[in-house]
């Protein structure tokens, strides 16, 4: 009886720390402005708070085990609210929030169109890729993978669609246990 109550403590105890695992360790810019992130790529979310896809990919997509595991592996990554009233330095370029108009987009922000908008930027701060609108979480771990395996210098995006599951995925799994 005790040996069966150790092991259903230890099955709880792996279930939490395994969801505990799924979770995106988002941080803001002003800390991302300051991060040393070594070789990592910066993963910024633009999203206002009044975007329902936005709110569908912090649901549906980002509470995915694989693409949690990925962004906190492979990226630094940062929430950013596109209308927000922040001022902040990102590589020696002071952005500063809109003071008037109808569409109050944040000067970092500029530039997109639309939310949610996710941009991949390299250690030094510079736009890699950007990738406008909600995907799911099986699309998304195929984009992120893409560009944080380094295969994005090989392989037309295209052609890795259709060799991810057979050829890539074996691979990726294997790097993020």
């Amino acid at each position: 009886m005790i040996g069966k109550i150790h092991s259903l403590i230890l099955i709880l105890l792996l279930t939490c720390s395994t969801s505990a695992q799924a979770q995106v360790k988002w941080h803001t810019i002003e800390q991302a402005a300051k991060a040393q992130i070594g070789e990592k790529l910066y993963f910024i979310d633009f999203y206002t708070s009044w975007c329902g896809y936005c709110k569908k990919m912090d649901r549906e997509t980002f509470t995915d085990a694989t693409v949690a595991k990925i962004l906190n592996q492979y990226y630094y990554p940062v929430k950013f609210n596109a209308e927000g009233t922040n001022t902040f330095t990102w590589f020696g370029q002071t952005y500063k929030p809109a003071t008037a108009g109808r569409n109050r987009t944040h000067q970092f922000a500029q530039g997109l169109q639309g939310f949610p908008t996710f941009v991949i930027c390299t250690a030094d701060g510079k736009a890699l890729q950007a990738i406008p609108g909600f995907m799911s979480a099986k699309d998304f771990t195929v984009v992120l993978w893409y560009i944080a395996s380094g295969d994005y210098k090989h392989y037309s995006y295209e052609q890795y669609q259709k060799i991810f599951n057979k050829d890539i995925r074996p691979s990726m799994e294997k790097a993020l246990r």
